[in-house]
């Protein structure tokens, strides 16, 4: 595993959408185990593959219930409504309050390519909405109510 370069705001590829993930390979799982490691390491709950400079629709959450991989991950529902404060890792110090969904559910494919479902509530449901806008083309900053400091 690897720690890759975290892409910040104004890089072009952070605005560009993301293609499928076809290929269920190696390649898939060297990309999703340094993203998590990445992800780690920077004290980020969540990771979008754009971040890292791939175009492909891949994230990885941990909200504290350990590894969650997320593969053309789509919200098949949406219940709720919570505003919190949001930061990301490709915009470094800066911290915002945004509304969110209280509850999602997705399908998504794992790291083989099974597909599933989950519902996420509060903070999770929160951290997969912000990913995948991620793979959209999408800063949580185009949501923000207002400024904060963290």
């Amino acid at each position: 595993m690897a720690i890759r370069k975290i892409r910040e705001e104004g890089d072009e590829i952070l605005s560009k959408k993301c293609k499928e993930v076809v290929a269920f390979d190696k390649k898939l799982h060297i990309l999703l185990d340094d993203m998590y490691e990445t992800m780690t390491k920077y004290e980020g709950v969540g990771l979008a593959a754009p971040q890292v400079g791939i175009l492909k629709r891949a994230v990885v959450i941990n909200v504290g219930d350990g590894k969650l991989e997320l593969i053309n991950p789509s919200i098949l529902e949406e219940s709720g409504s919570q505003k919190g404060s949001e930061g990301c890792l490709s915009v470094p110090g800066v911290f915002g309050i945004v509304e969110r969904p209280m509850k999602v559910t997705v399908r998504a494919q794992d790291r083989h390519g099974r597909w599933f479902k989950i519902t996420g509530e509060e903070l999770l449901a929160r951290a997969i909405c912000h990913e995948i806008e991620h793979l959209d083309g999408h800063l949580f900053r185009e949501k923000v109510i207002e400024y904060c400091e963290r």
